[in-house]
C-alpha cells in the first residue's frame, strides 16, 4: 500500500505542475524568439490541445509556419485563429500575408481590407494590401496603399520601388522614374530599380547613354536580366 500512495502522490504531483495554456504559450513565443519555429509549434500544438479555440496560439502556430515557409499550411491555421477571435486584426493580416507569398491576391486584398478595417493604425497593411493590388494589376488602388505607406515613413526604398513598378503599369514613365531613384537613393544596392530605371530612360525617353549606365549598375549587383538590354542596345 505505501508504493501505491507514493506512486499516487508522484502523479498527483505530475498533474499538479502541469503547464497552462499561458505557460505553454510564452514557452512557444520563447522559441519563436530563438527561430526554433518547429519547437515552437510542439508548445502551441500543445495549448491548442488543451483549448482548440485559443486563437493566441493559433495565430501564433500559423506564424511559425509562415517562417517555415509552409504558407498553404499556415492558411488554415490562420483561419482558425479568426474563427477564434474575428475581432483580432492579427490573424487577418497574417493570412493575408500568406495569401500574398501564395499569390492568392484576391484574398490577400480581402484579408487586409477586414484586418484595415479592424486596426487602421497598422500602417504596414498598406504597403502589404499595395502589393498584392500591384499583382493584382489594380495600379491605382495599389499607387492609393504605397502613397499612405510613404506618408506614414517616408524613407522606405522598398516603397519607392514598388510604387514605381505600379506607375510604369500605370503609363506613367516620368513618375515612375522619380519613385525608381528615389528607391536608388535610399537603397543603391536594389540591382532590380537600376534595371528598370534603365529601361524606362532607353524606352520612354530615348536616353541611351544614361539608361546603359544604370542597366551596367544592375549587372554589377547581381540582376541579369539586365544582360539582354545591355547586349542588343548598349554595344
Amino acid at each position: 500500500m505505501r508504493k501505491l500512495w507514493i506512486i499516487t502522490s508522484l502523479m498527483a504531483g505530475l498533474v499538479g505542475c502541469s503547464p497552462s495554456e499561458d505557460e505553454l504559450l510564452q514557452a512557444g513565443i520563447q522559441k519563436m524568439d530563438t527561430q526554433n519555429w518547429k519547437e515552437a509549434i510542439t508548445y502551441f500544438d500543445r495549448v491548442i490541445e488543451i483549448n482548440p479555440a485559443n486563437g493566441k496560439a493559433l495565430n501564433a502556430k500559423g506564424a511559425a509556419l509562415f517562417q517555415e515557409e509552409k504558407y498553404s499550411e499556415a492558411v488554415p491555421v490562420f483561419t482558425a485563429a479568426i474563427d477564434a477571435d474575428s475581432a483580432s486584426y492579427k490573424a487577418w493580416f497574417n493570412r493575408g500575408n500568406a495569401n500574398l507569398k501564395l499569390e492568392n491576391f484576391k484574398d490577400a486584398v480581402s484579408d487586409y481590407n477586414m484586418a484595415s478595417m479592424l486596426d487602421p493604425t497598422q500602417t504596414d497593411i498598406y504597403y502589404n494590401r499595395g502589393l498584392a493590388l500591384l499583382g493584382m494589376e489594380e495600379y491605382e488602388d495599389a499607387l492609393l496603399d504605397f502613397d499612405q505607406a510613404i506618408r506614414v515613413e517616408p524613407n522606405q526604398a522598398l516603397v519607392h520601388f514598388n510604387r514605381g513598378k505600379a506607375l510604369l503599369g500605370n503609363n506613367d514613365p516620368l513618375n515612375a522614374m522619380k519613385a525608381l531613384t528615389d528607391a536608388i537613393n535610399l537603397d543603391g544596392q536594389n540591382g532590380a530599380a537600376h534595371y528598370l530605371l534603365g529601361v524606362t530612360r532607353m524606352s520612354a525617353l530615348g536616353e541611351k547613354e544614361e539608361g546603359c549606365a544604370d542597366l551596367k549598375m544592375a549587372l554589377s549587383l547581381g540582376y541579369t536580366e539586365a544582360k539582354t538590354w545591355l547586349d542588343d542596345f548598349c554595344e
